[in-house]
């Protein structure tokens, strides 16, 4: 009966240290995938405004020559 914890720790720690060494990658490709989804909001706030106006000018200049 000695064996069997033995065993699982032979086996978990090992996996564990995998384990958490995958984590830690992941954190820092979560992290960088935040930072190009932050330019992205960044350029799509852009294009709303200027879409925004493009369509705020469309609706007061009514003749369509403009």
């Amino acid at each position: 009966m000695w064996a069997i914890p033995v065993v699982v720790a032979l086996i978990g720690g090992p996996l564990m240290w995998f384990l958490t060494k995958f984590d830690k990658r992941n954190t820092q490709q979560h992290g960088a995938n935040m930072n190009v989804l932050k330019n992205i909001e960044v350029k799509i706030d852009k294009i709303d405004d200027r879409l925004d106006g493009h369509i705020d000018w469309h609706a007061h200049n009514k003749d369509g020559m403009k």
